[in-house]
């Protein structure tokens, strides 16, 4: 279907086929990220960060991922699994842990491709701060519309 044939269906159409199509994009970046280089989208951006702010504690890399702590705990320990990372004890205070990479966590952390927000922060500095500002409000507000009340999901 041409663009300008797009422009004639109704906006709900036209919203769910763009999600799709976003759908898709990301499914096809996780898919080469794993096949090439053994780890996921959350794995790599988290390995990118310990590669920057190392030595960094589990809270901090959760703070700069915008993920929560135990999501990024069991990503810290997929990675420590596959050798790409290490945890070690801080001397001085032994409840602290701090992240460091393996020299195979180097290797990846140089070889990968830039992560899908780096992408994503490229192609809107394409578009005016208007346009940047609107797509933002107005997926805030579908997220808000589409997301079911914890009452309601509890019932």
């Amino acid at each position: 279907m041409s663009k300008f044939k797009d422009m004639e269906l109704p906006y709900d159409t036209r919203i769910l086929k763009s999600i799709r199509r976003i759908i898709r994009s990301v499914e096809v970046y996780s898919k080469k990220l794993s096949s090439r280089h053994k780890i996921t989208g959350p794995q790599l951006v988290c390995l990118l960060t310990i590669a920057e702010q190392e030595p960094i504690t589990a809270s901090r890399v959760a703070r700069a991922v915008h993920l929560s702590p135990s999501t990024v705990v069991g990503v810290l320990d997929r990675l420590e699994e596959k050798d790409l990372i290490r945890r070690q004890r801080d001397q001085q205070d032994r409840r602290k842990v701090y992240l460091y990479l393996t020299e195979r966590g180097r290797e990846v952390a140089l070889s990968a491709p830039s992560p899908l927000q780096d992408q994503l922060a490229l192609a809107l500095d394409q578009l005016s701060e208007l346009e940047q500002s609107t797509i933002a409000l107005a997926l805030e507000r579908m997220v808000g519309l589409m997301e079911i009340p914890e009452r309601k999901a509890q019932a």
